[in-house]
């Protein structure tokens, strides 16, 4: 085995171990609702995908705050809670795994958390902002997601 082949190997293993991880985790049993104690804007994030993956738009819907969850309001009145409810877990289905980076502090009050989601043919990055209401994190900004560049798609075979 040449050194490129072997390097390339390497690479593989490591990025089929990063996706296993990440699919163990993003099917894992759902994330239980915030305590005080466990309250992260990580488990705001899981909790919200948990809610998208099973369509249950008022857990959706409660880990959004401000502007954001008034126009998710909007949205579902506009197109129906059950139609609204088939989006959600239509759009989670394409997930393969979620990786979700340490949070990063913006003010006392807020964060900003990149949250990467691997799909079958591409990873995309997406930027959340959150805010402590009370003894919780809610999302208060979602930026548009862009395509990651990955060595190794998913589900590649390793030679």
């Amino acid at each position: 085995m040449t050194k490129k082949n072997a390097a390339r190997l390497v690479t593989a293993l490591v990025m089929a171990g990063l996706a296993v991880m990440v699919v163990v985790r993003h099917s894992s049993v759902g994330v239980q609702p915030q305590t005080a104690e466990g309250a992260t804007p990580q488990t705001t994030i899981y909790t919200m995908l948990d809610a998208a993956r099973s369509g249950d738009i008022a857990a959706y819907l409660d880990e959004y705050t401000g502007s954001l969850q008034a126009s998710l309001k909007q949205t579902i009145d506009e197109k129906t809670e059950a139609a609204f409810a088939r989006y959600l877990r239509a759009s989670d289905s394409e997930i393969k795994g979620v990786a979700v980076s340490e949070p990063r502090p913006l003010s006392d009050r807020e964060v900003a958390v990149k949250v990467e989601y691997v799909y079958q043919d591409r990873n995309e990055a997406q930027t959340l902002v959150l805010e402590k209401a009370g003894e919780r994190w809610k999302i208060t900004r979602v930026d548009d997601a862009t395509r990651v560049k990955t060595p190794v798609p998913y589900g590649s075979k390793v030679e």
